[in-house]
């Protein structure tokens, strides 16, 4: 089944039926909940070692049901699509889900809105089933990406489905059509469970594409959704991705390795647990609150080694609590309030119990940083330090810009560094 972020739920509805229906699965009624089982050798529901086994496998999945997917390392050519009011789960650190080399191809004329032909300079490239990611030099991100399937080659001719979603220009911004795609994801679904997996986005061999439209395990419109001992690592963008989403619970997990976010909820993402998770060493953020993230609770993370910040908060990012974190060595800040107006500010976020540890680098370092407008911040009884005795870079504790909003600091073992609290017009040029 293709994925397509701006299907219908009926659609996928209906998509499903048709796919229990093929598999003859419909005309044998089975009382109660069944575990389907997918692997590589021996017995099983489905063997085989790519995505195709493994959607063949979710396809026949009906809810309360199990798929149980065996050890080993699966090719993933395209997305794996997982329906609703099922638990899907793997082998701990021995089911890998990879995704496959990328390939990539300018497009020989303009792909317009709502195309389901493209011609392509080099379709030798691709092949019927591929996931495939759709943009141009302007659009290029976020929702202007289209994400579709490969359906057909014909000639220089790639017949997909979803069609187009905008208008690429071949002749001006280089129109082109990568095989990129979110690996692991559910979208308009529910009450679904994932467990025990890896995902590997094979970053080395694929070219970037955002958390908006991609990630090594990626939910969209979805909600009562739990991600648990799952490790994604080393996508060409973000780890775990949930967008327009509510009550997602991502517990127990590794995200690391990534080119951007190792968690990022966003575009009015309610109620999100993140518990007792590492993200570390991925290029931009560890938990980065995209747009609209409101009434979460982090806790128990460690947000480590991460290129810019351990946790970055912005528009519209209101009353989440943050506590008993360990936030250390990111490499600008610990915790983030991006410059927003006032009306779309990430106001009422709460930070108790938290370690705010040796974050920057050899130009700049903080614990906090806030920038103009975000307000009513509390920030009680936390550790925001400079433990180090040589190469020390968290030089101040808590940096409030100019315009910024109140802050209670209270109870807080602030130490160690140039300034524990400074007010300030800017922050120091990078």
């Amino acid at each position: 089944m293709p994925f397509n972020p701006r299907l219908r739920p009926s659609l996928l509805t209906s998509a499903a039926l048709i796919g229990l229906l093929l598999s003859g699965a419909a005309c044998t009624p089975t009382k109660g909940p069944r575990t389907i089982r997918a692997a590589q050798s021996g017995t099983a529901d489905v063997i085989g070692n790519d995505n195709v086994a493994l959607q063949k496998a979710a396809d026949l999945l009906r809810p309360g049901d199990t798929l149980t997917i065996g050890e080993g390392t699966y090719t993933m050519n395209n997305s794996l699509l997982i329906p609703s009011g099922v638990t899907v789960r793997g082998v701990p650190g021995r089911t890998i889900l990879r995704k496959s080399a990328g390939v990539e191809s300018a497009l020989a004329d303009d792909g317009d809105y709502g195309e389901t032909g493209l011609r392509v300079m080099e379709p030798a490239k691709f092949k019927p089933g591929m996931g495939i990611a759709i943009s141009d030099d302007k659009l290029a991100s976020g929702w202007d990406i289209s994400i579709a399937s490969v359906a057909a080659v014909d000639g220089d001719m790639l017949r997909i489905t979803p069609m187009t979603l905008r208008d690429y220009d071949h002749e001006k911004l280089h129109a082109r059509v990568r095989n990129n795609f979110p690996i692991l994801c559910v979208v308009n679904g529910q009450n679904v469970v994932l467990e025990d997996l890896t995902v590997d986005g094979n970053k080395a061999e694929n070219t970037y594409l955002d958390g908006c439209r991609g990630g090594a395990i990626y939910l969209y419109h979805v909600k009562d959704i739990t991600v648990r001992n799952c490790v994604a690592h080393d996508y060409n963008g973000d780890g775990i991705s949930f967008q327009i989403s509510s009550n997602v619970q991502v517990l127990n997990c590794e995200s690391y390795g990534h080119a951007g976010f190792g968690v990022h909820p966003g575009t009015g993402s309610d109620r999100p647990t993140i518990q007792n998770c590492r993200m570390h060493n991925n290029g931009q953020v560890g938990l980065y609150l995209c747009w609209r993230v409101r009434h979460g609770m982090i806790s128990h993370n460690t947000m480590e080694s991460n290129g810019q910040y351990g946790i970055s908060i912005g528009h519209k990012d209101t009353d989440n609590e943050f506590d008993d974190n360990t936030v250390t060595h990111n490499g600008v800040t610990g915790v983030l309030f991006r410059d927003e107006s006032f009306a779309n500010s990430g106001h009422r976020n709460t930070f108790r119990g938290n370690r705010i540890l040796d974050n920057g680098d050899a130009k700049q370092g903080y614990g906090f940083l806030i920038y103009p407008h975000a307000g009513d911040i509390v920030i009680q009884g936390n550790q925001i330090a400079e433990t180090r005795d040589k190469n020390k870079t968290q030089r101040f504790g808590v940096y409030k810009l100019s315009g910024a909003g109140s802050v209670t600091l209270k109870d807080n073992d602030l130490k160690g560094h140039e300034a524990d609290y400074r007010e300030a017009a800017s922050a120091p040029a990078r």
